[in-house]
């Protein structure tokens, strides 16, 4: 059985604004395809996988980020500007540190499904981490220790939406 011509697209010469095209309909030698079996498919290198828990990390590392940075964005918005993210000392690390005035705040981010979620994961471990570092930060402060402090704790959901639970260590 003879196939049919097969077509051929060639560029022939610019003309003016834009290029020519020249179609060839002279018979061209079939090429066989060859066929691939589901063995011979390979989706993705193994030396290159990603375990699936260390997905799961990732995406929450970034939620995360996203997470401060919306938290950050709402203090900026209320003029109570940022002065340091992700703040890293001896003690651990916080997540956002502002100023009201002389007063500094720690805001410690939290993000899951919901705001009871996200609440959940702050364990009395995370929150005297959070005072150690904190305490360590205002070391670097003219007043030091007696300078006036703040601790909020930010819980987002999901959705983006930020509740914010001012002076948490009071409540």
């Amino acid at each position: 059985m003879a196939h049919p011509p097969k077509c051929c697209l060639l560029p022939v010469v610019a003309a003016g604004a834009g290029m020519q095209l020249s179609f060839d309909f002279s018979p061209v030698e079939a090429v066989p395809v060859p066929v691939v079996t589901p063995a011979a498919v390979v989706v993705l290198d193994p030396a290159r996988a990603v375990p699936a828990q260390a997905m799961r990390g990732r995406l929450a590392y970034h939620a995360g980020l996203a997470a401060e940075d919306r938290v950050a964005g709402l203090y900026d918005r209320a003029r109570t500007p940022v002065c340091a993210r992700r703040w890293r000392g001896r003690h651990g690390e916080i997540d956002i540190v502002a100023r009201d005035g002389d007063q500094v705040i720690f805001v410690e981010v939290k993000q899951s499904r919901t705001h009871d979620e996200a609440a959940l994961h702050l364990t009395p471990r995370q929150m005297q981490r959070i005072w150690n570092a904190g305490s360590e930060f205002l070391d670097g402060e003219p007043r030091g220790q007696l300078t006036d402090v703040r601790i909020d704790v930010a819980l987002v959901d999901a959705m983006g939406r930020i509740e914010l639970v001012r002076n948490a260590y009071a409540a």
